[in-house]
């Protein structure tokens, strides 16, 4: 069985040809790109697939980068081989996600694999990458569990769930002190695929430690079409923070419940996903303002980072919208996957993994608030971190930490006929 995967993985990557495991100039560096690009996340997958483009674009220098961007720009190490992505269409689900990660090895004959948004579906597109050994760097997906399997050739530049959840009782204990309310009852209301189950344990082991009383505990059906009873479940309970994971389809309707019910909270902690897809805005207008997630980039912190606003003026010439946290981890996962790959020299599966353990981008080669890009031995990055934003006036602004917040936090959300 191993020698037939050890032929599988060989023959996977046949494609190219080798000399001294160096690319000639001719030669495509294949790299597969999973993403939703139909079902009810193709407006994310979009955007997710518009931001992969822009980094690859940048890459084969089809237009000008921009100073201090590390990305492997015009690939110096492999004679000027230029990248070539390759998408496969998951759909949401986690069964296509595998089989969309085979074809792209065995039939696209990709050098490796990234994507893929949906942390469920990640978890089974990285399994038959570790089976075939290929490459396979996440940039969107949060769930914990993904660098916590011993996965050799497993790679994450997002920080985790672990992180984010923390962050928020972080945020709650501040913002009690600010404003000498208590905000200690919040109701959970997650989705309930990998995603949003790990949140809830996440939030549940959190609020026990710090003395948090969970009022309500609701784990809804994903793709649901209905929220009315789990909002019934919400309005009774009362909390007085809602911490909640959707994805676009679901935030948009428990908005719409919301309103319809008349139910509102002080605060609603979104973690990041739907809430922060351009579509949300688009569709919510004003009844999406003063939403507070959890986020790993804003349009707001270019004024201590200028590679924030000229790749995203890149991003909004060449796709209408600008980066939110989901595209800009996905530009960031190309260009960290490129720069290992030229600092490879090479196409082989074990060089681009050694390359990859050996990255160390400072935070000022990065388009993210970050510290940069450091993976441990599990291939989760350690130098990441959060922000947390709140909309503000039709744009995400950050709001804590509080030292490089550039707006305060509006508490508590004004009534839906107030705005």
């Amino acid at each position: 069985m191993l020698a037939a995967t050890a032929l599988l993985a060989t023959t996977a990557l046949s494609g190219l040809t080798f000399a001294t495991g160096t690319a000639r100039a001719e030669d495509e560096i294949r790299i597969g790109v999973i993403y939703p690009l139909t079902g009810a996340a193709a407006s994310t997958g979009v955007e997710l697939k518009a931001a992969a483009e822009l980094a690859a674009a940048i890459v084969n220098k089809e237009i000008p980068a921009p100073a201090g961007l590390v990305a492997g720009v015009g690939m110096p190490h492999m004679k000027g081989a230029k990248i070539k992505l390759v998408f496969g269409d998951h759909q949401g689900n986690p069964q296509v996600g595998a089989t969309e990660a085979e074809r792209l090895i065995t039939s696209e004959k990709v050098t490796a694999l990234t994507g893929a948004y949906f942390s469920n579906v990640t978890a089974t597109a990285s399994q038959v990458a570790e089976r075939y050994g290929v490459p396979f760097l996440n940039g969107e997906s949060s769930s914990a569990t993904l660098t916590q399997r011993k996965f050799k050739w497993f790679f994450r530049t997002t920080p985790h769930d672990d992180l984010f959840v923390t962050n928020f009782f972080t945020f709650l204990n501040d913002m009690e002190k600010k404003t000498g309310e208590q905000l200690r009852s919040v109701g959970l209301f997650n989705e309930n695929t990998l995603w949003g189950n790990e949140t809830t344990k996440l939030q549940t082991k959190l609020s026990e430690e710090q003395k948090f009383t969970i009022a309500e505990k609701i784990l809804y059906p994903a793709k649901t079409t209905q929220m009315t009873s789990e909002v019934q479940r919400l309005k009774a309970a009362n909390p007085a923070v809602i911490m909640q994971s959707s994805y676009l389809g679901d935030a948009i309707l428990s908005m719409k419940t919301y309103k319809e019910l008349g139910f509102l909270p002080k605060m609603l902690l979104a973690n990041d996903a739907g809430f922060n897809d351009s579509e949300f805005l688009k569709t919510m207008g004003k009844d999406g303002e003063y939403i507070i997630s959890r986020e790993v980039w804003a349009l707001d912190q270019a004024e201590r980072n200028p590679l924030i606003k000229q790749v995203n003026d890149l991003m909004r010439e060449r796709s209408g919208v600008n980066f939110n946290g989901n595209s800009a981890r996905a530009f960031t996962g190309i260009a960290v996957l490129a720069d290992a790959i030229d600092r490879a020299g090479s196409t082989k599966p074990e060089d681009i993994r050694k390359a990859l353990q050996e990255t160390n981008i400072p935070a000022s080669g990065l388009i993210m608030p970050w510290k940069g890009v450091k993976f441990d031995e599990h291939g989760q990055n350690e130098l990441g971190q959060g922000i947390i934003v709140q909309v503000q006036g039709g744009q995400y602004v950050t709001v804590w930490p509080f030292d490089v917040a550039t707006k305060p936090v509006v508490y508590p959300m004004p009534a839906w006929d107030k705005r």
